[in-house]
């Protein structure tokens, strides 16, 4: 994963959190649950109530304690190490058929976590095992360690380490510090990025979304128009689907292009302001739809996150023909390592 911020890395579109994050320990409540069965239970268990009935108790407690196996087996402990992985596949074409571009990407990062408290979830984020010292080089922003809490934005804990990772990177590409924010283009469009808070950015990226989805629950997107209800497709004992279709804004849209026509601009030394290039795309008609399928595991929570954002552009194409965008996005996490075997 490079550090240099490509220009497709700025058409993402992150999924704003809702709710709790994951941390949060389900064993208390579950074992109150399980404490209080138990004692509703106690002097019945003393009396022939029939065989039926005494079945049908024994199966509440061993449904409960399965439950409570289950959560021990998916709490996140210190120690935890898991590998995220994001794909994305991006293509146009005008209405007769005819691409107008397409690109394939995959990152994965490494998240490990630090420790655990009420304050949160002390993580740190890194190249993934294996990384070569070369590809390590050429960027500056992994490994960093983050704060999530349970509420509100991720901290960054280690701004000074990165502030001394950012003067080193920059001297060793030979670059000056005013070379900082601008784009250039060698193979693909980059951005040279310095600023240590853009790591919070980068792991927004690979959030694959809350740990609460629900049944009817509104989820929201940074580039929909409003909510929409989450809806249960598929349930089993590994886990459950859940699947959310959003409208598309359109002036979201339009200024994701804005952007781009910016910073092709500033590439090709043809400058152009974001005021003239929000001018130039307020004309276009903007419409589609955002599509996301959640799949959970047994702890509910969201280990496989499927995103398809698809929309339709009257002046699109570089003829001014109309033009479809399609963007998928895969997020997957997986555990590589516990501190439990």
């Amino acid at each position: 994963m490079r550090q240099l911020r490509s220009l497709e890395s700025r058409r993402k579109l992150p999924v704003q959190r809702v709710g709790p994050n994951s941390y949060n320990d389900p064993l208390p409540t579950l074992r109150q649950n399980c404490n209080d069965l138990s004692l509703r239970l106690g002097g019945i268990l003393q009396v022939d109530l029939g065989t039926r009935f005494m079945r049908t108790i024994v199966l509440a407690l061993t449904a409960c304690l399965l439950s409570g196996s289950i959560a021990v087996a998916q709490d996140i402990k210190a120690g935890d190490q898991f590998q995220i992985t994001r794909d994305i596949e991006s293509s146009s074409s005008t209405p007769d058929g005819t691409s107008t571009g397409s690109s394939t990407d995959r990152d994965t990062i490494v998240e490990r976590v630090l420790a655990t408290s009420p304050g949160g979830l002390e993580l740190e984020y890194d190249l993934p095992n294996g990384t070569t010292a070369d590809d390590r080089a050429r960027q500056w922003q992994l490994p960093a360690r983050i704060l999530k809490p349970p509420h509100g934005l991720p901290q960054l804990l280690d701004r000074p380490v990165m502030e001394g990772r950012v003067k080193a990177w920059l001297k060793s590409a030979g670059l000056p510090e005013a070379a900082c924010g601008h784009w250039y283009f060698t193979w693909n469009a980059f951005q040279i990025e310095c600023d240590p808070q853009s790591v919070i950015d980068t792991i927004k990226g690979f959030d694959l979304g809350p740990d609460d989805l629900a049944e009817g629950a509104p989820y929201r997107d940074s580039k929909a128009l409003g909510p929409a209800p989450v809806k249960r497709t598929a349930v089993s004992a590994e886990g459950a689907v859940f699947h959310v279709t959003l409208t598309v804004d359109p002036d979201a849209v339009r200024r994701d292009l804005a952007e781009a026509d910016v910073v092709t601009g500033e590439i090709v030394r043809k400058p152009v302001t974001l005021k003239d290039a929000l001018l130039a795309r307020s004309a276009a008609d903007i419409s589609g739809t955002i599509d996301i399928t959640f799949e959970t595991d047994a702890a509910g929570r969201v280990r496989r996150r499927t995103k398809v954002t698809t929309f339709k552009n009257s002046k699109g194409a570089f003829n001014g023909q109309p033009e479809t965008r399609t963007s998928t996005e895969t997020l997957e996490r997986r555990l590589i390592s516990n501190p439990r075997g």
